[in-house]
């Protein structure tokens, strides 16, 4: 599993590292559309595990967002999908965690399935819009999330007693997401204080010389716990329609969603900000 698991990221970084640092657009956005097409794809299995018709649906929703944000050219700019997805998770999806989910195969999870996909849509959108500012500004946004994840898991096996959700991840616990959100913030620090001209066009530089520290440190942490609500809110999905992941595409990590999940609420949030600079 393992070695399965290396080989699958090496492949995945050999497709993703030149598409992004060869600052081609046209094949950014062939590979942001693959892998939009199967985040979508994934997302309504796991609304609708029995349904046939998720391939269908998907394809309909990538041609749409292609063309939206590709294509068009109305989509790139518009701060409009960034605010939509940060309201639904505010507003339905975090509260989610708390209160359930709708029983399958009812009204209720059809619409649900529908916003999530939205939520989606704001993601991608995202990506397009931190790309075409720089991808290094794109990498540092998801570096944050990467780093919380890593530093929270360490953390979490080292010093975790008290589960911070239990009933739908029980491996999580309030000392690893505390730990990652200590780490986001130590290596914040070190990447603003010591970091040369390489580092001045990442996130959390370009906040801090623009904001200053404490609203720097504020939005630090609430990325992170915003990876963390996406993370969880996907693990409640998986669990409610008895997958292990979202499906196979990769090998030794699962789905796309299962690498994105905590991405999916972040970047949204991180593109909006970055338009406020």
């Amino acid at each position: 599993m393992l070695k399965t698991r290396i080989l699958t990221a090496l492949v995945l970084l050999a497709v993703l590292l030149p598409v992004l640092y060869f600052n081609n657009y046209t094949a950014f956005a062939v590979v942001v559309t693959a892998f939009f097409g199967a985040a979508i794809w994934e997302t309504f299995r796991l609304f609708n595990p029995k349904s046939g018709k998720a391939v269908v649906v998907a394809v309909a929703w990538t041609a749409a967002f292609a063309w939206t944000f590709f294509f068009s050219g109305n989509g790139k700019t518009q701060t409009f999908w960034f605010v939509i997805s940060l309201l639904v998770w505010v507003l339905r999806f975090a509260p989610s965690l708390k209160i359930g989910l709708p029983a399958l195969d009812s009204t209720p999870n059809t619409l649900l399935s529908l916003t999530y996909a939205v939520a989606l849509v704001g993601c991608f959108a995202a990506i397009a819009a931190l790309f075409a500012y720089s991808p290094l500004y794109l990498l540092s946004v998801m570096a944050i999330v990467w780093a919380a994840d890593i530093f929270a898991y360490f953390s979490g096996k080292a010093f975790g007693k008290r589960k911070l959700a239990p009933s739908i991840s029980p491996g999580k616990s309030w000392e690893g997401a505390i730990g990652g959100g200590i780490a986001v913030l130590v290596i914040a620090t070190l990447a603003i204080v010591f970091g040369n001209e390489a580092l001045a066009n990442t996130f959390p530089v370009r906040v801090q010389a623009s904001l200053g520290w404490a609203a720097t440190y504020a939005i630090l942490i609430l990325i992170v716990a915003a990876s963390i609500v996406g993370d969880l809110f996907e693990s409640q999905l998986k669990r409610r329609a008895a997958m292990k992941d979202s499906s196979n595409l990769l090998p030794g990590h699962g789905g796309v969603l299962d690498r994105i999940d905590a991405l999916v609420p972040v970047l949204p949030l991180a593109a909006l900000i970055g338009a406020w600079l």
